[in-house]
Protein backbone atom coordinates (compact mmCIF):
# COMPACT_ATOMS: atom_id res chain seq x y z
CA UNK A 1 0.00 0.00 0.00
CA UNK A 2 3.35 2.50 0.59
CA UNK A 3 2.76 3.19 -3.57
CA UNK A 4 -0.36 5.11 -2.64
CA UNK A 5 1.13 7.56 -0.10
CA UNK A 6 2.23 10.79 -1.73
CA UNK A 7 3.71 13.10 0.06
CA UNK A 8 4.81 16.86 -0.57
CA UNK A 9 7.98 16.89 1.38
CA UNK A 10 11.23 15.23 -0.42
CA UNK A 11 11.72 12.11 1.05
CA UNK A 12 15.37 11.28 2.77
CA UNK A 13 17.52 8.95 1.29
CA UNK A 14 21.24 7.66 1.90
CA UNK A 15 22.48 10.72 0.33
CA UNK A 16 20.23 13.27 2.21
CA UNK A 17 20.74 11.15 5.58
CA UNK A 18 24.95 10.57 5.31
CA UNK A 19 25.48 14.50 4.36
CA UNK A 20 22.87 15.51 7.69
CA UNK A 21 24.63 13.72 10.08
CA UNK A 22 28.20 14.98 8.04
CA UNK A 23 27.00 18.26 8.63
CA UNK A 24 26.48 18.11 11.93
CA UNK A 25 29.30 15.55 13.09
CA UNK A 26 26.69 12.99 14.06
CA UNK A 27 27.34 9.61 14.47
CA UNK A 28 24.70 7.00 15.64
CA UNK A 29 25.10 5.83 19.34
CA UNK A 30 24.16 2.10 20.38
CA UNK A 31 23.82 3.88 23.76
CA UNK A 32 20.44 5.59 22.45
CA UNK A 33 19.80 2.76 19.96
CA UNK A 34 19.87 4.95 16.85
CA UNK A 35 19.58 3.46 13.86
CA UNK A 36 18.17 5.78 10.74
CA UNK A 37 15.77 4.61 8.49
CA UNK A 38 17.03 5.94 4.78
CA UNK A 39 14.34 3.96 2.61
CA UNK A 40 11.80 6.48 1.37
CA UNK A 41 9.62 3.34 0.63
CA UNK A 42 9.79 1.82 4.15
CA UNK A 43 9.06 5.29 6.04
CA UNK A 44 5.73 5.67 3.66
CA UNK A 45 4.82 1.95 4.17
CA UNK A 46 4.81 2.65 8.06
CA UNK A 47 2.95 6.18 7.78
CA UNK A 48 0.11 4.10 5.48
CA UNK A 49 -0.14 1.08 8.27
CA UNK A 50 -0.80 3.77 10.96
CA UNK A 51 -3.38 5.15 9.21
CA UNK A 52 -3.66 8.76 10.39
CA UNK A 53 -4.98 11.75 8.61
CA UNK A 54 -5.42 15.38 9.19
CA UNK A 55 -7.37 14.89 12.47
CA UNK A 56 -4.96 13.45 14.28
CA UNK A 57 -1.34 14.81 16.52
CA UNK A 58 0.88 12.21 16.01
CA UNK A 59 4.10 11.74 18.94
CA UNK A 60 6.68 10.37 17.50
CA UNK A 61 9.94 8.99 19.75
CA UNK A 62 13.22 9.56 18.38
CA UNK A 63 12.93 10.80 15.22
CA UNK A 64 16.57 11.18 14.61
CA UNK A 65 17.11 12.76 10.90
CA UNK A 66 13.17 13.26 10.21
CA UNK A 67 13.51 10.09 7.54
CA UNK A 68 9.70 9.74 8.80
CA UNK A 69 9.06 12.71 10.55
CA UNK A 70 8.90 14.75 7.22
CA UNK A 71 6.05 11.91 5.81
CA UNK A 72 3.93 12.35 9.30
CA UNK A 73 3.75 15.69 8.82
CA UNK A 74 2.28 15.34 5.45
CA UNK A 75 0.04 13.03 6.83
CA UNK A 76 -1.14 14.00 9.98
CA UNK A 77 -2.53 16.83 11.45
CA UNK A 78 0.63 17.49 13.49
CA UNK A 79 3.65 15.78 15.31
CA UNK A 80 4.87 15.95 18.46
CA UNK A 81 8.71 14.45 18.34
CA UNK A 82 10.15 13.60 21.36
CA UNK A 83 13.92 13.57 21.07
CA UNK A 84 16.96 12.69 23.76
CA UNK A 85 19.80 13.58 21.80
CA UNK A 86 19.96 17.90 21.38
CA UNK A 87 21.86 18.08 18.57
CA UNK A 88 19.22 16.01 16.60
CA UNK A 89 16.31 18.10 18.53
CA UNK A 90 18.21 21.09 17.16
CA UNK A 91 18.69 19.92 13.43
CA UNK A 92 15.45 18.41 13.34
CA UNK A 93 13.34 21.98 12.98
CA UNK A 94 15.92 23.07 10.14
CA UNK A 95 15.67 19.58 7.82
CA UNK A 96 11.61 20.08 8.18
CA UNK A 97 11.63 24.17 7.43
CA UNK A 98 14.14 23.14 4.45
CA UNK A 99 12.50 20.24 3.23
CA UNK A 100 8.60 20.90 4.33
CA UNK A 101 8.38 24.42 4.61
CA UNK A 102 4.72 24.56 4.56
CA UNK A 103 4.52 22.27 7.63
CA UNK A 104 6.94 23.12 9.51
CA UNK A 105 4.18 25.04 11.93
CA UNK A 106 3.01 22.09 12.36
CA UNK A 107 6.07 20.24 14.15
CA UNK A 108 6.80 20.46 17.98
CA UNK A 109 10.12 19.34 19.75
CA UNK A 110 9.96 18.01 23.10
CA UNK A 111 14.10 17.35 24.65
CA UNK A 112 13.27 14.35 26.83
CA UNK A 113 13.68 10.73 27.63
CA UNK A 114 10.37 9.24 26.22
CA UNK A 115 10.90 6.91 29.57
CA UNK A 116 9.80 9.69 31.95
CA UNK A 117 7.30 12.20 29.12
CA UNK A 118 4.61 13.35 30.33
CA UNK A 119 1.39 14.07 28.84
CA UNK A 120 1.64 18.03 29.76
CA UNK A 121 5.38 17.89 27.63
CA UNK A 122 3.42 16.56 24.84
CA UNK A 123 1.32 19.86 24.65
CA UNK A 124 -2.27 20.51 23.12
CA UNK A 125 -3.85 18.87 21.74
CA UNK A 126 -3.05 15.83 23.19
CA UNK A 127 -1.70 13.08 20.23
CA UNK A 128 -4.09 10.40 18.88
CA UNK A 129 -1.74 8.04 17.80
CA UNK A 130 2.21 7.47 18.23
CA UNK A 131 4.23 6.35 15.29
CA UNK A 132 7.71 5.60 15.64
CA UNK A 133 10.87 3.33 14.95
CA UNK A 134 11.28 2.95 18.59
CA UNK A 135 15.30 2.65 20.07
CA UNK A 136 15.23 -1.33 20.01
CA UNK A 137 17.33 -1.49 23.35
CA UNK A 138 13.93 0.55 25.37
CA UNK A 139 11.54 -0.47 22.80
CA UNK A 140 8.71 -1.85 25.11
CA UNK A 141 9.30 0.14 27.86
CA UNK A 142 8.65 3.40 25.97
CA UNK A 143 5.46 1.56 24.26
CA UNK A 144 3.76 0.55 28.08
CA UNK A 145 4.77 4.16 29.52
CA UNK A 146 3.25 6.26 26.89
CA UNK A 147 0.27 3.67 26.46
CA UNK A 148 -0.25 4.34 30.22
CA UNK A 149 0.49 7.98 30.50
CA UNK A 150 -1.34 9.35 27.49
CA UNK A 151 -5.02 7.76 27.49
CA UNK A 152 -5.94 9.51 24.29
CA UNK A 153 -3.52 7.55 22.06
CA UNK A 154 -6.15 5.23 19.56
CA UNK A 155 -3.32 3.48 18.05
CA UNK A 156 0.30 3.26 17.93
CA UNK A 157 1.91 2.08 14.73
CA UNK A 158 5.78 0.50 16.13
CA UNK A 159 8.75 -0.65 14.51
CA UNK A 160 10.32 -2.77 16.92
CA UNK A 161 13.23 -5.54 16.82
CA UNK A 162 11.66 -8.55 15.14
CA UNK A 163 11.50 -10.99 17.97
CA UNK A 164 9.49 -8.02 19.93
CA UNK A 165 7.27 -7.57 17.44
CA UNK A 166 6.62 -11.78 17.53
CA UNK A 167 6.64 -11.25 21.88
CA UNK A 168 4.04 -8.08 21.85
CA UNK A 169 1.73 -9.56 19.22
CA UNK A 170 1.78 -12.95 20.71
CA UNK A 171 -1.02 -15.29 21.67
CA UNK A 172 -1.30 -17.48 24.91
CA UNK A 173 -0.09 -20.73 24.38
CA UNK A 174 2.87 -19.63 21.69
CA UNK A 175 6.31 -19.78 22.91
CA UNK A 176 7.33 -16.06 22.93
CA UNK A 177 3.99 -15.23 24.77
CA UNK A 178 5.30 -13.42 28.07
CA UNK A 179 4.73 -10.51 29.88
CA UNK A 180 5.02 -7.83 27.10
CA UNK A 181 2.32 -9.50 25.42
CA UNK A 182 -0.43 -9.42 28.37
CA UNK A 183 1.12 -5.74 29.34
CA UNK A 184 0.41 -4.42 25.79
CA UNK A 185 -3.01 -6.31 25.73
CA UNK A 186 -4.56 -4.94 28.80
CA UNK A 187 -4.53 -1.80 26.40
CA UNK A 188 -6.04 -2.94 23.08
CA UNK A 189 -5.88 -5.67 20.08
CA UNK A 190 -2.35 -6.18 19.17
CA UNK A 191 -1.13 -7.37 15.92
CA UNK A 192 1.96 -7.60 13.72
CA UNK A 193 2.19 -5.63 10.41
CA UNK A 194 5.13 -6.51 8.99
CA UNK A 195 8.64 -7.26 8.85
CA UNK A 196 11.36 -4.72 7.67
CA UNK A 197 15.09 -5.80 6.32
CA UNK A 198 18.43 -4.63 7.71
CA UNK A 199 19.07 -2.71 4.35
CA UNK A 200 16.73 0.01 5.33
CA UNK A 201 19.01 1.78 8.23
CA UNK A 202 21.93 3.35 8.54
CA UNK A 203 24.10 2.20 10.39
CA UNK A 204 22.98 -1.79 9.42
CA UNK A 205 21.32 -3.31 12.57
CA UNK A 206 22.82 -6.96 13.70
CA UNK A 207 18.35 -7.81 13.90
CA UNK A 208 15.40 -7.91 11.56
CA UNK A 209 12.80 -5.46 12.39
CA UNK A 210 8.74 -5.63 12.38
CA UNK A 211 5.87 -3.66 12.68
CA UNK A 212 3.48 -3.80 15.05
CA UNK A 213 0.01 -2.16 15.96
CA UNK A 214 -2.09 -1.51 18.76
CA UNK A 215 -5.99 -0.44 18.35
CA UNK A 216 -6.56 0.84 21.66
CA UNK A 217 -10.45 -0.26 22.76
CA UNK A 218 -12.86 1.72 21.98
CA UNK A 219 -14.63 0.52 25.15
CA UNK A 220 -12.31 -0.99 27.28
CA UNK A 221 -13.24 -4.50 28.46
CA UNK A 222 -12.20 -3.55 31.88
CA UNK A 223 -11.36 -1.31 34.60
CA UNK A 224 -8.54 0.82 33.29
CA UNK A 225 -7.31 2.87 36.32
CA UNK A 226 -3.50 3.05 37.28
CA UNK A 227 -4.18 1.05 40.38
CA UNK A 228 -6.06 -1.92 38.70
CA UNK A 229 -3.40 -1.91 35.54
CA UNK A 230 -0.33 -1.51 38.52
CA UNK A 231 -2.02 -5.27 39.99
CA UNK A 232 -2.69 -6.72 36.78
CA UNK A 233 1.15 -6.12 35.27
CA UNK A 234 2.33 -7.37 38.74
CA UNK A 235 0.16 -10.20 38.68
CA UNK A 236 1.56 -10.90 34.95
CA UNK A 237 5.49 -10.19 35.93
CA UNK A 238 5.13 -12.88 38.87
CA UNK A 239 3.63 -15.31 36.61
CA UNK A 240 6.45 -15.25 33.84
CA UNK A 241 8.90 -14.47 36.51
CA UNK A 242 9.21 -18.31 37.51
CA UNK A 243 6.51 -19.27 34.12
CA UNK A 244 7.93 -23.21 34.53
CA UNK A 245 5.73 -23.38 37.77
CA UNK A 246 2.13 -23.94 38.12
CA UNK A 247 0.37 -19.93 38.91
CA UNK A 248 -0.14 -21.46 42.53
CA UNK A 249 3.23 -21.87 42.67
CA UNK A 250 4.10 -18.84 41.04
CA UNK A 251 1.95 -16.37 42.45
CA UNK A 252 2.81 -17.61 46.32
CA UNK A 253 5.11 -14.67 46.96
CA UNK A 254 2.87 -12.06 45.52
CA UNK A 255 -0.20 -13.43 47.24
CA UNK A 256 1.45 -14.20 50.46
CA UNK A 257 1.25 -17.76 50.54
CA UNK A 258 0.41 -20.49 47.88
CA UNK A 259 -3.05 -21.02 49.63
CA UNK A 260 -3.85 -17.23 48.88
CA UNK A 261 -2.75 -17.53 45.43
CA UNK A 262 -5.16 -20.52 45.19
CA UNK A 263 -7.73 -18.71 46.97
CA UNK A 264 -7.72 -15.99 44.22
CA UNK A 265 -7.29 -18.51 41.46
CA UNK A 266 -10.30 -20.33 42.25
CA UNK A 267 -12.54 -17.20 42.51
CA UNK A 268 -11.21 -15.48 38.75
CA UNK A 269 -12.28 -19.30 37.44
CA UNK A 270 -8.41 -19.89 36.43
CA UNK A 271 -7.17 -23.20 37.53
CA UNK A 272 -4.31 -22.72 40.10
CA UNK A 273 -2.52 -25.57 38.44
CA UNK A 274 -2.03 -23.77 35.29
CA UNK A 275 0.77 -21.57 34.03
CA UNK A 276 1.46 -18.06 32.54
CA UNK A 277 1.59 -18.92 29.39
CA UNK A 278 -1.95 -20.83 29.12
CA UNK A 279 -3.65 -17.08 29.98
CA UNK A 280 -4.77 -14.41 28.54
CA UNK A 281 -4.99 -10.72 29.03
CA UNK A 282 -8.64 -11.27 30.38
CA UNK A 283 -7.66 -14.09 32.50
CA UNK A 284 -4.53 -12.03 34.36
CA UNK A 285 -7.48 -9.15 34.93
CA UNK A 286 -10.07 -11.49 36.17
CA UNK A 287 -7.65 -12.84 38.24
CA UNK A 288 -6.70 -8.88 39.37
CA UNK A 289 -10.35 -8.28 40.37
CA UNK A 290 -10.69 -11.05 42.51
CA UNK A 291 -7.76 -9.99 44.37
CA UNK A 292 -8.26 -6.39 44.92
CA UNK A 293 -12.14 -7.66 46.44
CA UNK A 294 -10.05 -9.70 49.06
CA UNK A 295 -7.48 -7.39 49.57
CA UNK A 296 -4.51 -9.46 48.57
CA UNK A 297 -1.63 -8.49 46.61
CA UNK A 298 -1.66 -4.54 47.22
CA UNK A 299 -0.03 -2.45 44.91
Amino acid sequence: MAEQFRGESEPLGPPEIRALAEERGIKPTKTLGQNFVHDANTVRRIVVASGVGRDDRVVEVGPGLGSLTLPLLDAAGSVVAVEIDPVLAELLPRTVAERAPKRAGSLQIVGADALTVTAADLGTPPPTALVANLPYNVSVPVLLHLLAEVPTLRTALVMVQLEVADRLAAAPGSRVYGVPSVKAGFYGTVRRTGVVGRNVFWPVPNVESGLVRIDRYDDPPWDMSEEHRRRVFAIADAAFAQRRKTLRAALSGWAGSGARAEEVLVAADVSPKARGEQLTTADFVAVAAAARKRGIGAV
